[in-house]
């Protein structure tokens, strides 16, 4: 079901910065008006996962956000000893159970139209609160599409 919301371009330009030129580490995204998604926050490429949390939670209990994170860990592939490390985009749909209704409808049946807009994220994850959004929650799941 499409929400009618709207991707702005500056949350393409953004999404590329990430992806390609690597100049942040994560952005925040939200539903202006209820009519387009716009970035509230980026991250500097230094920034920690934590950091990232943060600011996708600054808004409030009643509020939802979406979060692009590029994520980075090491991992061993089997019968090997050396360990390479591994970058994935993630996109985060942050709907906390103490967000209105409303909202949360919002922002699930707008989340198809973000995704589509920035082609080349490895893993979509949705969040209902910080255990599914930690960092050892996330990497779980990254690492479930790795190859042994």
């Amino acid at each position: 079901m499409a929400s009618g919301v709207t991707v702005s371009d500056v949350c393409k330009t953004t999404y590329e910065e990430i992806k390609k030129d690597k100049k942040h580490r994560y952005v925040i995204f939200y539903i202006r008006d209820e009519k387009q998604i716009d970035v509230e926050t980026v991250g500097d490429r230094n920034s920690e996962y934590d950091q990232f949390l943060d600011d996708i939670q600054k808004c409030g209990p009643g509020e939802c956000r979406y979060g692009l994170f590029d994520f980075e860990y090491m991992h061993q592939c089997q019968g090997t000893s050396e360990s390479s490390k591994k970058q994935k985009l993630f996109l985060m749909s942050w709907c906390p159970d103490t967000a209105k209704v409303k909202k949360k409808m919002l922002y699930s049946s707008s989340f198809d139209a973000l995704k589509k807009s920035l082609v080349g994220v490895q893993k979509y994850i949705q969040a209902t609160d910080l255990s599914e959004a930690s960092r050892e929650a996330v990497e779980e799941k990254l690492r479930a599409t790795d190859r042994q």
